[in-house]
């Protein structure tokens, strides 16, 4: 796990630079930032899509996970432990779920990040991990910077989830194949767009609704990869 309480304390230490410069920094700054970071993550999400190789079994993962993240209403209960959030630690940025769930899925859905923790799960040092940190160390400046305080937060599913892969890949690893992996980072980067094009205003899309779709595709990945 030391691989991943690194991750964990660059964002963490990125994230207060980022609120630092927020404090200081003109609007019109702000907006600038703002607008290069929704033109990175739509980058960084066609990116990450372009390694779909089993389109079908992605559609049907997207599909399934937004139907069933619309009956469990997910934005409504994110928005509503948000909401308690903001009011008990006395934040008021009016982006602070879009923060969370961007540096969330920045931060958690690239393939450096399961193939970093399976390095160590498997026994390895964390090399990939230690390089994944740098960057999403320089890359939490950013996010907060232009997002909030939401993105500090970010820490806690990073933590469980790059931790949990680190688990599951000590007792289990040989199970996931590269083409899950595959897969799974094409989905990740098609939700990675969705939340560009929200951050950059061109359309709302209910991203947080989507995540369930990542469940899918490992799922459909187990059963017929």
């Amino acid at each position: 796990m030391t691989g991943t309480l690194v991750n964990v304390f660059t964002v963490l230490l990125g994230s207060i630079i980022g609120l630092l410069i927020n404090d200081k920094l003109p609007e019109r700054y702000i907006k600038i930032v703002f607008q290069a970071l929704g033109l990175f993550t739509l980058f960084i999400g066609f990116m990450m899509a372009s390694k779909a190789q089993q389109l079908l079994y992605v559609v049907f993962s997207l599909v399934l996970g937004g139907i069933t993240g619309e009956m469990l209403k997910l934005d409504v209960g994110m928005e509503k432990l948000t909401e308690r959030m903001k009011a008990k630690f006395k934040m008021r940025h009016e982006r602070f779920s879009e923060g969370l769930i961007t540096a969330f899925l920045l931060f958690c859905m690239g393939s450096m990040t399961i193939l970093g923790a399976f390095e160590e799960g498997l026994g390895n040092k964390p090399t990939l991990l230690f390089t994944k940190s740098v960057m999403d160390g320089f890359a939490a400046v950013a996010l907060s910077a232009a997002l909030g305080a939401g993105v500090i937060f970010s820490v806690v599913p990073l933590l469980l989830y790059q931790g949990a892969l680190t688990l599951f890949a000590e007792y289990l690893g040989q199970y996931f194949s590269e083409s899950i992996i595959s897969e799974l980072t094409a989905t990740g980067g098609i939700l990675l767009i969705g939340l560009g094009l929200n951050i950059l205003d061109i359309k709302q899309i209910k991203v947080l609704n989507l995540l369930p779709a990542l469940i899918y595709i490992v799922i459909l990945g187990l059963i017929f990869f």
